[in-house]
């Protein structure tokens, strides 16, 4: 065993520095460029020396792999991060299944395909000219959509209008034809008071029968024009309510 100079040592450990790529392939090489510079140089080392190497290099890998579990946790986060913003931009619902993280295929899989990418790292990159590349990504496809939802909101617009207006007009002839039989029993109970003084008693009972029943009848059908009546007002009431939805959705739409 022979001393050493400690600031050839110092340089000896910087040249064992890993490149700030990943440790698995940067390693291999810093090893090799250390062994080229000091170890197959230099023929003895003292214990000190030995120590010294081995922590520097315990030191270097921890650093290493500690920054590349980092670095890979934040790029994750920023990952699902634009995948969290896309869904929510477009209302859409993720649904995760964390079994899948303790899946060994899968685990397994990823493992394969990091060797791989490790692998061809090492190799030279050969330019391929004649791949094709991918079309980049532009908006043409998020405002066919808009085009398309605004032109439904207005169909849905249009076949609301016409309803409403249907509506309005069925509305309009209950009333009216309510207005005439008010009338009518009106003037058939005015004319009963006039010819009650003039027809016998027998002849009075009768028609009072028979105004009876008329009256019974009509006032059923009073209330089932009535009844048809609320039912078209209600329909009115809940068509301007669609029609209503339909212009702020269309209206929010125009905006986007």
């Amino acid at each position: 065993m022979r001393n050493q100079d400690p600031g050839k040592m110092g340089r000896q450990r910087k040249s064992i520095k890993l490149y700030p790529t990943h440790p698995l392939v940067t390693f291999p090489r810093s090893w090799a460029k250390f062994q080229e510079k000091a170890l197959l140089v230099e023929e003895t080392f003292t214990i000190d020396e030995v120590s010294e190497v081995l922590n520097g290099l315990q030191a270097v890998v921890h650093s290493e792999v500690e920054s590349e579990l980092i670095n890979t946790a934040y790029t994750n986060v920023l990952l699902l991060r634009q995948l969290f913003a896309q869904a929510e931009k477009w209302y859409l619902k993720l649904q995760t299944d964390i079994s899948e993280l303790e899946n060994r295929e899968l685990l397994e899989q990823v493992a394969e395909f990091e060797k791989a990418e490790i692998t061809s790292s090492n190799k030279k990159p050969i330019l391929d000219v004649t791949k094709s590349k991918l079309a980049p990504l532009n908006e043409g496809g998020t405002a066919e959509l808009l085009n398309k939802e605004i032109l439904r909101l207005q169909e849905e617009n249009e076949k609301l209008k016409s309803r409403l207006k249907t509506i309005e007009i069925q509305a309009t002839n209950a009333l009216d034809e309510k207005s005439k039989l008010e009338k009518a029993l009106q003037d058939l109970q005015l004319d009963q008071g006039n010819q009650k003084d003039f027809i016998k008693a027998q002849d009075l009972s009768n028609l009072e029968n028979t105004v009876a029943a008329l009256k019974s009848e009509f006032q059923k059908t009073l209330n089932d024009k009535t009844e048809n009546q609320k039912s078209l007002e209600e329909n009115l009431a809940t068509a301007k309510h669609d029609l209503l939805r339909v212009q702020e959705q269309l209206h929010m739409a125009e905006k986007i």
